[in-house]
């Protein structure tokens, strides 16, 4: 039975503590600043939604939470992710440990047998538009590369892993593990170990049509997102052409 996604919680992954040292966002101040503007913003997308909220570097959020959205359900979860492996990996591989652990320990994704996932700090302002593509068990952004370039071929680069929707049992089958198979040394990150899965599992129909607002700021560079509405009508218009490319046209 396909789940629904109004009982889909969402799950925001962060790491108040800061492993790797690559990224731009340190203080911890600041990062928790902005993960509680995230939970904020997803409330006011959707006021009736629940959270998880699953940190992996310890940080105990819980009297905040309590305070700050003591009529919302927020499920807090946290554990100590290894910071040396976090920091040889990068923040890919320390995102595929909290979600791991996410999905053996909350209740609430148990008991709805999925999630959205989302990097904390960052929201989805179309979030509901998104959902309305929902097959049950995966939905994701992909990133194409020259499809407006007409003498070069169109190219699967990524699968964007800041924001997806994904039952839970897909998720242990096929991607639990998938952060494994980083490389730094390559520049082989964790959206392009999501998108090697998608192709040798010859996945379909599973992609979203419209390009998902995120918005909120990227720790990599501690600013704000800028999603102007010419951005945005230039992704939407670069999925309408992939679409219609038939080399990825079952990909949605």
């Amino acid at each position: 039975m396909a789940l629904l996604t109004s009982t889909l919680p969402v799950l925001l992954t962060s790491s108040i503590v800061a492993h790797d040292a690559g990224v731009e966002l340190k203080d911890e101040e600041a990062r928790l600043f902005h993960v509680i503007e995230s939970i904020e913003q997803w409330l006011r997308i959707d006021p009736e939604l629940s959270i998880v909220l699953c940190d992996g570097s310890n940080y105990d959020m819980s009297s905040i939470l309590t305070q700050r959205f003591p009529h919302a359900r927020v499920e807090h979860i946290r554990f100590q992710n290894d910071p040396m492996t976090v920091k040889l990996m990068g923040r890919g591989y320390g995102e595929g440990e909290i979600v791991r652990h996410a999905v053996e320990y909350s209740e609430l994704i148990r008991h709805a047998g999925g999630f959205t996932k989302c990097t904390a700090k960052l929201w989805v302002d179309n979030y509901r538009e998104c959902l309305h593509g929902w097959n049950g068990k995966f939905l994701c952004k992909g990133v194409f590369l020259d499809a407006f370039t007409p003498l070069k071929p169109t190219l699967f680069h990524h699968i964007d892993t800041r924001f997806y929707v994904v039952n839970s049992s897909f998720y242990r089958d096929y991607f639990l593990n998938a952060h494994q198979a980083i490389n730094v040394n390559t520049g082989h990150g964790l959206e392009e170990c999501f998108r090697d899965i998608w192709l040798s599992e010859h996945m379909q129909h599973a992609m979203l049509p419209l390009y998902p607002i995120i918005q909120g700021v990227g720790g990599g560079t501690a600013t704000y997102y800028s999603n102007t509405k010419k951005r945005v009508w230039k992704e939407n218009l670069r999925l309408q052409i992939v679409r219609k490319n038939k080399k990825f046209a079952q990909f949605f």
